[in-house]
């Protein structure tokens, strides 16, 4: 395996387990709670977490086509932005700079995924 494979890889699984694990390892009760403080509706944590696996799922399996994989990073992108401008509005700068986290490195997988998929 290249080098750029071995980044790409890294940074893919990185991204997916920061952006997947939290909603099953942190306490249900705070993520509720969050959900409600946020003024989401109350089924919006099962919808995140049923599309949050369904995009891993896209991303993580190679036979999937490119063209899913491309949607399923836009997706990601927004979840991830949207949450950093909803936590900042609501919970301050320093939780609004969080979800900036996985964003970085979801780029960092995008940009190799580019390169390994579309180089000439």
């Amino acid at each position: 395996m290249n080098k750029e494979k071995k980044i790409y890889w890294t940074a893919t699984i990185i991204a997916m387990v920061l952006i997947v694990l939290p909603s099953y390892f942190a306490p249900r009760e705070y993520l509720i709670e969050t959900i409600r403080r946020m003024e989401f509706p109350s089924y919006f944590g099962l919808e995140l977490d049923i599309l949050k696996i369904v995009g891993a799922i896209i991303i993580l399996v190679p036979a999937i086509p490119t063209m899913f994989k491309e949607w399923s990073y836009v997706g990601f992108g927004i979840l991830l932005l949207s949450a950093s401008l909803a936590h900042w509005l609501v919970d301050g700068p320093v939780k609004g700079i969080a979800p900036l986290v996985p964003f970085a490195i979801l780029s960092a997988s995008y940009y190799y995924f580019r390169k390994l998929n579309y180089a000439k």
